[in-house]
């Protein structure tokens, strides 16, 4: 019979503290899935993954060390414990790693409250395959889609429980239910592609899986003869589907793991306006029935609302206990960890203040320039915040979409286009990042 999680992580600190750890801390995941492709009709590849993985860090004398297993074994559980103090004891000192107080430790939460988990039964392959099939079918029947690279449906769930010697247990579980589709329209050198999809935690708020794949045909179609837009200095529209980007870089350069290397552009700048006085950058980790939810962080710490920007003023950075340490600050209980590596800051649920102007009303207010809807690779300077990114979209004319264009390059600064930044009311809001359609003046574009 398969063990409980808390067994296993309260039986790693056993083992530890007995083979001579100080303090130690443990995690276990139990997950499986299931993964349909369809292709022409046909099913194309069926994954079915299950598993329990183990990881265990252990502190002695301020050294500290990780492992992780995928055997659960008593034998296991003792080797392991005896390799990660022997490990520990060779590790360089860190005199920021450790342990929460048992003051600091999360209490009473509700995880019912935060509905991670749907409670209805797993779906069946066949229900997968259907799925994937009626997006297929939908994304084929758009005249010009010519054929679809992938049409996908899959389920996860996954329980995760986090124990420490401190007297920190705590778990909960997760599900996920997502459709996708890639459409190809035209042919030869001529073809374009582009996608859709949805995943949520409930799989009843699934949008239908033929909105899904006709969307993405109707996408692909709209990408039919793109070409190389004019160099010069434009106004740029971020789609909603990319505009996440932009904070994502924001929210890089406050991470405490940066700003005490040295290397994040917002180093020194707490306090200071990084975005227009209108817009707020707001954490939310118990949001129901969204993905990055949760009662606690990997060190136990409760989770709770905070504001990263407030009216534009950049607030603080994100934190776990070693890099607040660190910077002699406090925690923001927004510790990452996996069961290989020792816990690192990371964020939760992001939502950026929406405008009043809708997509459509960016466009025609922004005259020339051009909308983005997808990027490709990555140049951005964290020191500076330089910023180079390859881009494809639509060419606007007198705030009309004129033609789709690719192979085009936009740069500049991002402090100053965080600051520029006009947003759309267009955001989803069931998703972890919540980000509407982003438009920045005065960007470079290299083109023909």
């Amino acid at each position: 019979m398969a063990k409980a999680l808390d067994e296993l992580t309260h039986a790693l600190i056993d083992a530890a503290l007995k083979a001579g750890a100080e303090a130690a801390d443990a995690i276990a995941l139990r997950g499986q899935s299931t993964t349909i492709d369809m292709r022409g009709g046909k099913l194309e590849q069926a994954e079915r993954a299950e598993g329990v993985d183990i990881g265990l860090r252990v502190l002695i004398g301020g050294r500290q060390a990780s492992v992780s297993a995928s055997d659960t074994g008593a034998a296991t559980i003792a080797a392991l414990a005896e390799r990660a103090v022997a490990m520990a004891r060779e590790a360089p000192v860190d005199p920021y790693a450790g342990l929460a107080e048992p003051g600091q430790l999360a209490k009473d939460w509700d995880v019912a409250a935060l509905e991670l988990c749907d409670p209805a039964p797993e779906p069946a392959p066949d229900a997968l395959a259907g799925m994937a099939q009626e997006a297929e079918a939908a994304a084929l029947a758009v005249s010009g889609v010519t054929q679809v690279q992938s049409a996908t449906a899959g389920y996860s769930h996954r329980a995760v429980h986090i124990a420490a010697s401190n007297g920190f247990s705590g778990g909960y579980a997760r599900s996920e239910t997502g459709v996708s589709c890639v459409a190809i329209a035209g042919s030869g050198t001529g073809m374009e592609r582009d996608y859709d999809g949805d995943s949520r935690i409930f799989a009843s708020d699934l949008r239908d899986a033929s909105d899904i794949g006709q969307r993405a045909g109707l996408r692909a179609v709209e990408r039919l003869g793109a070409r190389r837009p004019r160099t010069g200095a434009y106004p740029v529209l971020f789609d909603e589907r990319i505009s996440g980007s932009l904070i994502g870089h924001l929210l890089a350069a406050a991470n405490g793991a940066s700003v005490a290397r040295g290397s994040s552009w917002l180093r020194g700048r707490l306090g200071e306006q990084v975005l227009p006085e209108a817009l707020s950058v707001l954490e939310d980790p118990h949001g129901p029935r969204v993905s990055g939810s949760r009662p606690f962080d990997a060190e136990g710490l409760p989770t709770a609302k905070r504001a990263i920007v407030q009216d534009g003023v950049l607030m603080g950075w994100t934190l776990d206990l070693a890099t607040a340490r660190k910077l002699g600050m406090q925690s923001t209980a927004n510790a990452t960890r996996g069961t290989s590596s020792a816990p690192s800051p990371g964020t939760w649920n992001i939502a950026l203040t929406q405008g009043t102007q809708s997509r459509e009303d960016l466009i025609r207010e922004m005259g020339t320039g051009l909308l983005v809807t997808s990027m490709i690779g990555s140049t951005i300077n964290p020191n500076t915040g330089d910023y180079s990114r390859g881009a494809a979209g639509f060419w606007v004319e007198k705030g009309e979409i004129a033609y789709p264009v690719n192979e085009c390059t936009i740069a500049g600064s991002l402090p100053e286009m965080l600051r520029r930044m006009i947003p759309a009311n267009d955001a989803r809001l069931h998703v972890g990042r919540v980000v509407p359609s982003l438009l920045v003046e005065g960007l470079t574009l290299a083109g023909e």
